[in-house]
């Protein structure tokens, strides 16, 4: 039986007020974009040649500072609008071989992995015949059918080696991978930004073995500080979003685009950037999932969320002719109230210690995933929520969206906020196959267990804003303790196998034993039988 609360026409709006998400419903269109050539450009011959800095992993252990964005959380008699109270049956997915990725300990044929930083920023993407997974100064690359390690594990600067400046000299982190499927290609990005000016450095791989040759790339950012940047892929380039701060003040939002088809073949390549006012932050763009491209000429979608809705931005980008390049938005979807987990900061318990976890509860989370079907395009993305009125003993659970027609008129076509039980879900991703069937990957803790790695998923014919029972992809033996160490994974990562298109990949943060940068990742794969 399948029990669901729905949002009201009457739900409270206003009260779960956000600075970076206030603005005006109607869309505009902006033109006259920042237009910045990269500030150099080459190609590494061959990643397997390149050997490593394995210092690089035995710095010193240190705490990576949040940035919070500018956000006020709702009072404590927010409810959620669309918390879904009872399982859809049971899950039908079984898990395939989980394995540990990038952490404490983790070996492979380049040395040894130590964690010098917290937290790891876990993400990961799947290609045609690997897995690369990459955490906040490292990475390693598996064969996707033994799990084997191929590559690695190497500080994420490796990619760099021999590019000279700040990319090659610096490792400093929030590194992301995501996976080209129409070209067949990698594309990683880490910012160097030790000191001004900063720089994005990209790497885009010439085939779809992520030990070979790459074209490697460094955008210029002057002496404003891009932080949290996130990709996505799309035909016409690859688009990044980051919060700017200067200094510790918050700068407002940048949306950029990189030229692709230049960036595919190592040629010289431009990027051409929108600056947000102040008024908003924690934008994604869309990555594009599944063989089907966007509708010709088709946008990049990008959100964030603001007080009970998402906005959409539209941003068309034209390399031929940079006066043709627009960004549209924000547009107003209104949803299901809801108050952000923690007050958008640090609650999340854990047992056995008294350090709480970062929520990271401000901000949509990793990745908004597009898919389209032919008939109707789909856009998921997920948050951490509270759940409950009590300011006593709230918990957390996983919103999550889908949203369809962002061409034309985007609507919320489903929702749900995934709380089975009490204890504290957060840190979710989520993707759909081929099918439309969903996959939800997220961290749960508890005064009485260890942070754990569970997901849960529905099937395409499930009654709509229902998940199915949840399973366990690793419960975790240790909690993260330490003096006023928070920080817990920043992102996560649910992919799609581009081969088959059914097989979802999951990866996120768990630890073996209780202490301080001491975190372990963990790769689970797995796809709902009727998907072929």
């Amino acid at each position: 039986m399948t029990s669901f609360k729905k949002a009201g026409t009457g739900a409270a709006i206003g009260i779960a007020i956000s600075l970076i998400a206030i603005g005006t419903a109607h869309a505009a269109t902006v033109r006259s974009p920042e237009v910045t050539p990269a500030a150099q450009h080459d190609k590494l011959p061959s990643l397997r040649g390149v050997m490593p800095r394995p210092d690089d992993f035995i710095k010193n252990s240190h705490a990576h500072p949040a940035h919070p964005l500018p956000f006020i959380s709702a009072p404590g008699n927010q409810g959620d609008g669309a918390l879904q109270t009872a399982v859809n049956g049971s899950f039908a997915p079984a898990l395939g071989a989980g394995f540990d990725g990038v952490g404490q300990g983790f070996s492979g044929p380049q040395g040894t992995f130590t964690v010098n930083s917290a937290p790891p920023d876990t993400n990961g993407a799947v290609g045609a015949t690997q897995y690369l997974q990459i955490v906040n100064t490292a990475f390693a690359v598996f064969d996707k059918a033994t799990k084997a390690v191929v590559y690695g594990p190497v500080p994420s600067n490796t990619l760099w080696a021999g590019f000279g400046g700040p990319c090659e000299a610096d490792n400093d982190g929030d590194a992301v991978v995501v996976y080209d499927k129409a070209a067949n290609r990698w594309v990683v990005s880490q910012f160097a930004v030790t000191a001004a000016p900063y720089f994005q450095c990209v790497a885009v791989s010439a085939t779809s073995d992520a030990t070979g040759t790459w074209y490697r790339y460094a955008f210029p950012y002057g002496s404003v500080f891009p932080d949290y940047p996130k990709m996505g892929v799309w035909p016409d380039a690859y688009y990044e979003t980051f919060n700017m701060f200067n200094g510790n003040t918050f700068a407002g939002a940048k949306l950029c685009a990189y030229d692709r088809n230049a960036m595919l073949s190592g040629a010289a390549a431009t990027q051409q950037c929108f600056q947000l006012s102040t008024s908003y932050g924690g934008v994604l763009p869309a990555d594009l999932d599944g063989a089907t491209a966007p509708p010709a000429g088709s946008p990049n979608y990008m959100l964030n969320f603001t007080s009970n809705a998402l906005n959409l931005w539209r941003f068309h980008v034209d390399w031929a002719n940079i006066a043709n390049t627009t960004l549209t938005g924000p547009i107003s979807i209104p949803v299901a109230s809801f108050a952000a987990a923690c007050g958008g900061g640090t609650c999340i318990p854990q047992t056995g210690t008294r350090q709480q976890l970062d929520s990271l509860a401000d901000r949509l989370m990793f990745r908004l995933a597009y898919r389209n079907f032919g008939d109707h395009e789909s856009l998921v993305v997920s948050h951490s929520v509270k759940v409950g009125t009590s300011r006593k003993n709230p918990y957390s659970g996983v919103r999550w969206y889908e949203i369809r027609s962002p061409g034309s008129t985007p609507v919320v076509y489903q929702q749900s906020t995934f709380a089975p039980d009490s204890n504290y879900r957060w840190m979710g991703s989520v993707a759909m196959d081929k099918l439309g069937d969903m996959a939800l990957g997220y961290s749960v803790s508890s005064s009485s267990i260890h942070p754990a790695v569970r997901y849960t998923g529905r099937l395409a014919g499930d009654p709509l804003s229902t998940m199915q029972a949840e399973s366990s992809i690793i419960e975790g033996l240790g909690s993260q303790s330490g003096n006023r160490l928070s920080r817990w994974g920043d992102y996560s990562a649910m992919t799609v196998d581009p081969v088959d298109d059914c097989t979802f990949w999951y990866t996120t943060e768990y630890l073996q034993t209780t202490g301080s940068f001491n975190w372990n990742t963990r790769i689970g794969s797995f796809k709902f039988p009727g998907c072929q």
